[in-house]
Order: structure tokens, then C-alpha cells, then sequence
């Protein structure tokens, strides 16, 4: 068996990349851009018709097993290839299992768009075209998505947990860190929250993370 995934490391790709850095996976990289048309070729389109990375081949004895969409792919490598036995990411119980499932909708329908906007509109783009406007009419939207993390983190902490789903970092916490990371820059926002970004924070010190930020200013 082999694994492959595609696309580059400063792109939604980063989120199987990170569960699979977790797991200690071992697998092939194809640094595929998202620009120039990269995802676009012929043989990415085989994989992905709609022409977006990542993309996550799973060979296997039986066939090969393709993934996109990059909360799928996350979770796909978390319940295949993670061993459910309470110590690393992945769910070991169907209560741990719902919380991976529900944070991941939740992150991508409740903040990814407003956190790319602050994103973008504070670190990511040339300055000239930055719009700042934009990013404080999404960090007024955030505020609402992040009451409900800051809660869900309290009763956690009351329960003796530190992370999402468990007392232990999950792929839940991979999935839901991967999206409200981006709202970081929205520093007043963070200082409302301050759980919240104490968890980001923790999320993002991680050392597979560490070692996957390397590689995105290297372009990779």
C-alpha cells in the first residue's frame, strides 16, 4: 500500500498532510499548486474532476481509494489508517468519532470564509490590495462561530479536558485549528476569546505543524 497526497503545503492540503505528520504516515508528496492551472492538468482531473487539491490516492491490495476535499481526506486517514486506541488522533469511540465529524462541518460551514477573509485582507495579500473594511466585517461575523468554540472549550476545561473531543489533541482539533488559525491575525478578536486562541495557539505549536510551516515558506 501507498499513500499520495497532492497539492502544496500553504493550501487546504495542509490539513491530511497534518493528520497524516500526526499518525507518522508514511507517504508521497506532490507539491500541486492551486495557481497556473496546476490542478488542472489532465492527470490531476482524472483524480479530482473539479480541478482543486488536495487530492489523497490511498493504494491499496483491493484498488486504489481517491479523496478530495480536504476535510474528507483529513478524516479519511484519521479512521483508516489511525489506530482507535486513545492515544493518538484518532476517534476511539463513536462520541469521539461524532466530534470529529461535527467540527469539521462546523469549521468549514461557520468561520472558513470569514477567517480566509481576515486572512487574506491582514497578512496575505500585497498590501496594495488589502481591504481592510473586509476583515473587520468578518471579524465582526467570527464573533458569533467563536462564542460557540469558546464555550465548547470551557466545558471541556470544567471536565478536565484540554482539546475538542477528548483530553487529548485529535483529528477534531487538526480540522477545527486548520480553519480558525487563519483568524490569528484579527488580534483584538483573539483577545476577546482568550481559550480559543490559547487552543489555536497550542494546535499551531505542535511540531508536525511546525515542520509543515517550513515547509510552506519553502513553497513546498
Amino acid at each position: 500500500m501507498s499513500l499520495t497526497i497532492y497539492g502544496i503545503t500553504a493550501s487546504r492540503a495542509v490539513r491530511p498532510l497534518w493528520v497524516a505528520q500526526e499518525l507518522g504516515l508514511v507517504y508521497e508528496h506532490v507539491p500541486v499548486p492551486y495557481q497556473g492551472g496546476g490542478a488542472r492538468t489532465p492527470e490531476m482531473l482524472a483524480l479530482n474532476p473539479n480541478g482543486h487539491i488536495p487530492v489523497l490516492k490511498d493504494s491499496r491490495p483491493e484498488g486504489d481509494v481517491v479523496v478530495w476535499e480536504s476535510m474528507a481526506c483529513a478524516l479519511y486517514l484519521a479512521r483508516v489508517h489511525g489506530p482507535a486506541d486513545g492515544q493518538g488522533i484518532s476517534p476511539a469511540t463513536p462520541a469521539e468519532e461524532a466530534e470529529a465529524l461535527k467540527w469539521a462541518f462546523w469549521v468549514v460551514n461557520e468561520v472558513e470564509a470569514d477567517a480566509l477573509t481576515v486572512l487574506m485582507h491582514l497578512v496575505a495579500m500585497p498590501a496594495e490590495q488589502r481591504k481592510p473594511e473586509l476583515a473587520l466585517a468578518a471579524e465582526r461575523r467570527l464573533a458569533v462561530p467563536l462564542v460557540v468554540v469558546e464555550r465548547h472549550l470551557q466545558a471541556q476545561a470544567d471536565r478536565g479536558h484540554a482539546w475538542l473531543a477528548a483530553n487529548r489533541f485529535t483529528v477534531a482539533d487538526v480540522c477545527a485549528a486548520s480553519v480558525l488559525g487563519w483568524a490569528k491575525p484579527a488580534r483584538a478578536l483573539m483577545t476577546r476569546f482568550p481559550l480559543t486562541s490559547a487552543w489555536i495557539n497550542a494546535c499551531m505549536d505542535r511540531p508536525a505543524q511546525q515542520r509543515l510551516r517550513a515547509q510552506a515558506r519553502l513553497g513546498q
